[in-house]
């Protein structure tokens, strides 16, 4: 079953985040270059791309040496809590902000909803009995935070933010930063309910 739930997320994932691709340069209103830069600047590409590369390195054995990081204990967790993210905002902040039909509506609901609850059921049934130390998680916080830091030096030169919660010339520095600090604090409760879930669900030694 483990397997099987690895393939699944592997190809929904690579499927998802490849098909917003496709879309996203078939409609295009800028310079390639500009359009793919607009493209990596979404959380939400960036972390299903993330999961996906975690599901493939588990179906086929990636090298452990090269991607040492996606093999590490608290990685199932920690990007269980990004996607969960991912998937909160979009359902209470974003989701009432636009209807895609079609194929955008299908990889839409891929990346916003299918995929971050697959992720979060795959962890809670094959890894979170793992042992895990927060300070191993904690480093994680080092994506979100560089993440950010990314999106508004970009959207200082470029004027492009992809989300309209971090955009600095309709809300102003301050209203971003307060609202960059919402999400990182819900980023930093999940992980600790995740992390304390996995404790409680470790057998006593």
């Amino acid at each position: 079953m483990r397997r099987n739930f690895e393939i699944l997320g592997m190809c929904a994932g690579w499927f998802a985040v490849l098909a917003q691709l496709y879309l996203m340069l078939q409609n295009r209103e800028t310079a390639l270059i500009e359009s793919l830069l607009r493209f990596i600047s979404y959380f939400t590409i960036l972390t299903n791309t993330l999961v996906a590369l975690f599901f493939t390195t588990r179906v086929f054995g990636a090298d452990q040496k090269r991607l040492a990081l996606l093999h590490r204990k608290a990685t199932p967790m920690a990007l269980t809590s990004f996607i969960l993210v991912v998937g909160l905002v979009y359902q209470f902040v974003l989701r009432s902000l636009w209807a895609p039909t079609g194929l955008q509506m299908v990889v839409d609901e891929l990346l916003h909803t299918i995929i971050p609850v697959l992720m979060y059921v795959y962890w809670l049934m094959f890894c979170s009995k793992t042992t895990v130390e927060w300070k191993q998680l904690s480093k994680w916080l080092l994506y979100p935070l560089g993440y950010v830091v990314f999106v508004l030096a970009r959207g200082h030169f470029s004027g492009f933010y992809p989300y309209p919660f971090l955009n600095v010339v309709e809300l102003g520095l301050g209203s971003v930063l307060l609202n960059s600090c919402f999400v990182l604090l819900l980023i930093l409760l999940i992980m600790a309910a995740l992390y304390f879930l996995g404790k409680l669900l470790r057998p006593k030694q």
